[in-house]
């Protein structure tokens, strides 16, 4: 038995439930967003099942390595790469009704993604004594990095590198987290303030196409 020192305090412990619940929720956005994203390719079974697996765990597991806490956590709790695996066989399951799933709806999935993983992954960055700007940084890398890693696999620019509000999407998300938080809002309420910041910035910015400057290529 643990001494009494070694006791995890309850609001401590609530936080980390929620922290995973928010974890295992993204892994699943994220998962099926991936795999309609793989069928929309053309991918065969096995592609839609990588490409769910890495764009659901991708950013995580950089964020871990970043963090030292490794082996990642998605390699050590076997309900990350069960959630992943589920997300993308849903999609092959469903794959008549959501073979032509328009462009905007998928976007709208990846911005929920989007907004679950980057307070998780700014959460965790604070919980293990991250600095903010850490923080926020790791955040955006667990938001972006699955999409990055997917993108890449289907030799696309990927879409945190266009002009797109996403990667600065995550950043505000993590940002409006921090501020909260130093405001002394509780963590649940902190990383609902962050979700929706990071979601609706990026929802309008795919309704509204928003985009951020370019730089024109030289004549």
């Amino acid at each position: 038995m643990r001494p009494a020192s070694m006791e995890m305090s309850p609001s401590r412990r609530m936080s980390r439930t929620l922290l995973t619940a928010g974890d295992l929720a993204g892994t699943f956005v994220f998962a099926v967003e991936g795999g309609l994203t793989a069928a929309r390719a053309g991918l065969d079974v096995l592609g839609i099942l990588v490409l769910a697996f890495a764009t659901a765990l991708g950013g995580g597991m950089v964020r871990d390595v970043l963090l030292g806490a490794v082996p990642p956590l998605a390699l050590q709790d076997w309900r990350y790469a069960t959630t992943a695996f589920g997300g993308g066989a849903l999609v092959m399951l469903l794959s008549g009704p959501l073979g032509h799933v328009p462009v905007t709806p998928l976007l709208i999935l990846d911005a929920a993604g989007l907004a679950l993983f980057t307070v998780t992954g700014a959460g965790k960055a604070l919980s293990l004594r991250a600095t903010p700007l850490a923080a926020m940084l790791l955040g955006a890398i667990t938001g972006a990095g699955g999409g990055t890693i997917r993108d890449v696999l289907l030799a696309r620019v990927p879409l945190v590198l266009r002009a797109d509000v996403y990667a600065v999407a995550a950043l505000l998300g993590a940002g409006a987290l921090l501020l909260a938080r130093r405001l002394g809002a509780s963590a649940v309420l902190a990383a609902s303030v962050g979700a929706a910041v990071c979601f609706g910035l990026r929802t309008l910015a795919v309704l509204l196409h928003w985009k951020l400057p370019g730089i024109l290529p030289q004549p």
